[in-house]
């Protein structure tokens, strides 16, 4: 029953023809925090996530891991992360089966932070315990500023192992990731390059069904994976360094 649902949702999606309209952006320049969730434009979503099943994710889905206790801070709908310690947040009942939608935007240059799915209680456990920096088990989809490339280079460090337009890749866990690849292999490289830069939003839309993690980046499919176990765990949201915005975080859990 829950391929044939995945089935028919990759049918719907097939057969829509869709077309993701985004609001006018005014530039590329940083956008200072206290005007970014009034004044930024929306962005529109390319599926129904208003439909019956779909639900926001608020303050009270959401406990502490690792993160200080100013790391974290709802502000009318938005949440804002200062990016220390590096560290995550997780919902309080695991998840299996969803589709998640998220708008986030990176407010400096460089900014690194991302989406753990099926994260496993195990890891989550340990750093709880532990209380120090750092990042679980679990699948990741990278939320990476394009500055970061910039970066690195000026450090005179290689930038072909990584992308900035939504790697998905398994920390510690098995997955097949799909093509293009990493040069070692471990990561699903995007297709198309579509995420906007620090100072704007962007949408993802990730799928997670049956062992199999998708990623639409501003609209468009670009990366993901297969083969992945565990395939139930926490959604985490991460802090790694730079403050970060997100808002409309919408889930439809699936059977």
């Amino acid at each position: 029953m829950l391929r044939c649902l995945n089935d028919v949702i990759n049918v719907r999606y097939a057969l829509s023809g869709v077309v993701l309209c985004f609001a006018a952006f005014a530039n590329a320049q940083e956008t200072k925090p206290s005007e970014s969730a009034e004044s930024a434009p929306a962005v529109r979503p390319f599926i129904d996530d208003s439909a019956p099943g779909w639900r926001s994710l608020v303050e009270a889905d959401f406990t502490k891991v690792n993160s200080a206790d100013d790391t974290w801070t709802w502000v009318d709908g938005v949440l804002h992360c200062t990016g220390k310690p590096v560290s995550v947040m997780r919902t309080k009942e695991p998840m299996k089966n969803f589709e998640l939608v998220v708008e986030w935007m990176h407010e400096k240059p460089a900014g690194n932070s991302g989406v753990f799915v099926w994260t496993t209680p195990e890891s989550i456990e340990k750093l709880t315990e532990a209380g120090k920096p750092g990042l679980p088990a679990g699948v990741e989809v990278q939320i990476l500023d394009h500055g970061f490339t910039e970066m690195m280079k000026a450090r005179g460090q290689k930038t072909d192992w990584f992308g900035t337009n939504g790697d998905v890749f398994a920390v510690r866990v098995k997955m097949t990731p799909f093509p293009p690849l990493s040069p070692n292999g471990s990561r699903s490289f995007p297709r198309k390059h579509l995420a906007n830069g620090h100072g704007q939003w962007n949408q993802y839309y990730i799928r997670a069904i049956n062992g199999e993690v998708r990623l639409w980046v501003n609209g468009e499919e670009v990366s993901g994976g297969t083969a992945i176990e565990p395939s139930e765990g926490y959604l985490c949201l991460e802090s790694e360094g730079s403050p970060i915005q997100f808002r409309k975080l919408r889930i439809r859990q699936l059977p």
